[in-house]
């Protein structure tokens, strides 16, 4: 083995660079860099072609990942050791048994500094010495430089980059502590203004500020601080006090909706112009839990430009009882400062008439009153849920629309989709609430959660949530015990309250697709590119209902956003509606549903791995029936979905429903399997070499056996298979020249004395070769 090199210098904690004795290597490519990234963090250790394919391109590599990899070591041992003789062993980056290995110190590489001065400074922490501690994090936080691995590609380096800034996150956290508790508050305040800034909902760090703030005097930053947290600029304290809280809040409010600062600008952009004289209407659509309310409150609510009034209101059912109830009250807040109440109660006035039903002429008064209010002072009209608004409030508010053109009148409201007698009042902007960035999502998960998320915690609550700011918020603020992850009890009941909404036919059709979602997501690690989802045919195949009448009872579930549909596939807009949906059902209710469903996808004809994947979405009992139609279509399950086809047949072999002609077939392929997918393999093949009669099948059950012994690097074990198969000779010749290439192959890995170095060709085929060297 090769000895570590001194003179190297790895930097993975920014843009990845390397250097070798004081010189800049160029290494080349983003993907070239992937590799080298890989091994790097993988220092002094082997790296199977397997492992460095699966990390930087995934579960779903091209058919030349296996080559590029061979060209991006040789690139890299060229960069490395640029004197080397082209056809001489490397030293720095060498290969052996399928694998690779980069020989430098642990001390070489900063993550690995990185790593070890943060056990450092615990190691201080724990000895009582805060200075000592307090220089072992400045210098870890001092070797980044920007993002980790930043731009280099592929699962393994994002999920790495998320691990290690979750580390820096906690490490400049510490930092701060320390700093405070040894009274260097203006610093700890540097620091932890800088990580507010960054995850502007989590508590601690807030509470940490202003903590700092109070402790090094600044009590007019505290109190800033501390209104905005409260979401008001209280009244209290000197004017000096409340201009800095007032000055604090509107440099940082921008951060306290994630994800949405497009919407916010926009907002407060259309309030400026109101009071410019310039009105118009808005709608916000989005459905539940997509942030609306909140939109409004931190774009509008406290931030109206001097001058404006600004109203309120919330439709609720009592609202869609009362005459211009969401009118009324949305006017009457407005309006608040008016002692005389003129305009209120005209308008009361003019709800009062309709209580026995509409009269003529009600939109025209209404919206004379509120044109009167407009022309006195620039007014701004806030509704949200308009969906649950009466009638008359949705006619006037369309009425008013055609008024904002010539008056000083902002119209906003917000709304769920899916509700026509909405979507005909019209606005001149639409607002459409998208699911949360990728970017925007981590940042609020983060935010809320007890303690900084693991990188697959992080990748499931993302998924689970599917970028809907309310059901990430409860998922990622509940604890996992022991890793357990489960749906707080608060968003289930909430999720089947917006559900209750649907008819029962609309939930049952729901709960289908729930079903058919979990076997995907069951099997998801299939294909992770491919979302988790069912097709129309499916849902038609295990209700028995035709297409059309499906669409129809779905529609109101897709026009709410709780599904989506793309063509002839269905989905759940948020995975985690789904999981309730399934997971609400009784667990041996959801056994016989799973069991019922793979059978009718099965005799519709539809792809094996989708009736597997209902299989294996529940502890369904396996039977004879099921092996039988699993021998049958096992070599197609195989070939389109070889994850699923072992998950199966690892599990029909525990239950042993097989008999012995089906479970030599489905062991065989479980053997090949495995082998394909870097598993071990022997115990299977050798089972099946043992006890078939047919000699090309026990050749290659023999062969997967070596193989999977070579793979792991029992190199004795495979050259005793291959010695017993040559001796014995009685497996066909296809085989034989097999296991002549594998002896060539692990001679150099074995124990022993070497074999004679000179050796003719007629003994080479003749298997005169000693194995063992």
């Amino acid at each position: 083995m090769s000895a570590e090199h001194e003179g190297i210098d790895l930097r993975l904690l920014g843009p990845v660079r390397a250097w070798r004795d004081g010189s800049e290597l160029a290494l080349g490519s983003a993907r070239r860099t992937a590799v080298f990234s890989v091994l790097a963090l993988h220092a002094g250790h082997a790296v199977s072609r397997e492992q460095l394919v699966a990390a930087v391109w995934g579960e779903d590599p091209p058919a030349s990942a296996t080559g590029n990899v061979y060209t991006y070591v040789s690139a890299l041992r060229q960069v490395l050791e640029p004197a080397r003789d082209r056809w001489a062993a490397g030293q720095l980056l060498t290969s052996g048994g399928g694998t690779y290995r980069l020989h430098v110190r642990p001390q070489d590489v900063d993550v690995f500094r990185f790593e070890a001065l943060r056990e450092e400074s615990r190691s201080h922490r724990r000895a009582g010495d805060r200075p000592a501690e307090l220089a072992a994090l400045e210098s870890a936080l001092q070797l980044w430089h920007g993002d980790a691995l930043a731009g280099v590609p592929g699962p393994y380096a994002e999920a790495q980059r998320l691990r290690l800034t979750e580390l820096r996150l906690a490490t400049a956290e510490r930092q701060a502590a320390v700093l405070g508790e040894m009274g260097r508050h203006d610093e700890a305040i540097v620091v932890l203004r800088g990580l507010v800034e960054t995850y502007p909902l989590q508590e601690n760090l807030q509470d940490m500020l202003l903590s700092a703030l109070h402790a090094s005097g600044r009590r007019a930053e505290a109190v800033g601080l501390q209104a905005l947290r409260s979401g008001t600029t209280r009244g209290s304290g000197t004017t000096e006090e409340a201009t800095a809280a007032a000055s604090y809040a509107r440099s940082t409010d921008r951060a306290a909706l994630i994800g949405r600062d497009a919407e916010v600008r926009f907002l407060r952009r259309a309030a400026a112009e109101a009071a410019a004289g310039r009105g118009r209407s808005i709608r916000i659509e989005g459905s539940p839990g997509m942030g609306k309310s909140a939109l409004l409150t931190v774009a509008l609510r406290g931030a109206t430009p001097v001058g404006c009034r600004t109203g309120w209101a919330v439709g609720d059912e009592l609202a869609r009882r009362m005459p211009l109830g969401v009118l009324l009250e949305c006017v009457e807040s407005a309006m608040a400062g008016d002692t005389a109440r003129t305009v209120v109660k005209q308008l009361f006035t003019v709800a009062a008439d309709t209580l026995d039903g509409p009269s003529s002429g009600t939109v025209e008064r209404a919206v004379a009153v509120i044109r009167q209010a407009a022309e006195q002072a620039p007014l701004i009209l806030v509704a949200d849920d308009l969906q649950w608004a009466d009638a008359g409030t949705l006619r006037v508010w369309a009425a008013l629309h055609e008024a904002t053109a010539e008056l000083p009148l902002l119209l906003v409201s917000a709304a769920r989709p899916g509700f026509p007698e909405v979507s005909g009042v019209p606005a001149d902007d639409v607002v459409d609430l998208a699911p949360l960035a990728p970017e925007a999502a981590t940042a609020l998960a983060r935010a809320v959660a007890p303690e900084p998320p693991d990188p697959d915690t992080l990748r499931w609550l993302l998924a689970d949530a599917g970028g809907n700011p309310y059901y990430l918020r409860h998922l990622a603020a509940a604890e996992f015990g022991d890793g357990h992850r489960s749906t707080p009890a608060d968003l289930v009941a909430a999720i089947g309250i917006q559900l209750s909404s649907f008819t029962e036919e609309t939930r049952q059709l729901l709960r289908a697709i729930a079903f058919l979602n979990a076997g995907d997501a069951a099997t998801e690690d299939e294909d992770e590119d491919e979302p988790v989802h069912c097709t129309l045919g499916e849902v038609a195949a295990v209700t028995g209902r035709p297409a059309g009448e499906l669409l129809r009872g779905l529609e109101p579930a897709v026009a709410a956003g709780v599904v989506a549909r793309s063509g002839d596939r269905l989905m759940f807009r948020h995975r985690v509606v789904c999981r309730v949906l399934h997971e609400g059902t009784p667990a041996s209710l959801r056994v016989m549903l799973h069991r019922s469903f793979a059978e009718r996808i099965a005799l519709a004809g539809g792809p094996p791995e989708r009736a597997v994947a209902q299989l294996l979405a529940a502890p369904v009992p396996l039977d004879a029936q099921v092996a039988c139609w699993l021998t049958e279509h096992i070599e197609q399950l195989a070939s389109r979905a070889p994850r699923i086809a072992v998950a199966i047949l690892q599990r029909a072999r525990s239950q042993h429903i097989a008999d012995s002609g089906e479970r030599l077939v489905l062991t065989a392929w479980l053997a090949r399997l495995l082998l394909r997918q870097g598993e071990n393999a022997v115990a299977e093949a050798n089972w099946v070499a043992a006890r078939t009669s047919d000699p090309d099948l026990e050749g290659e059950m023999r062969w997967v056996a070596a193989a999977a012994h070579e793979r792991r690097g029992e190199y004795d074990a495979a050259a005793e298979i291959a010695r017993a198969v040559l001796s014995e000779r009685r497996i066909p010749v296809r085989w034989l020249d097999r296991f002549r290439i594998l002896v060539a192959r692990l001679r150099p890995h074995l124990s022993g004395n070497p074999t004679v170095p000179h050796m003719s060709r007629s003994a080479l085929l003749g298997d005169q070769v000693s194995v063992i060297r």
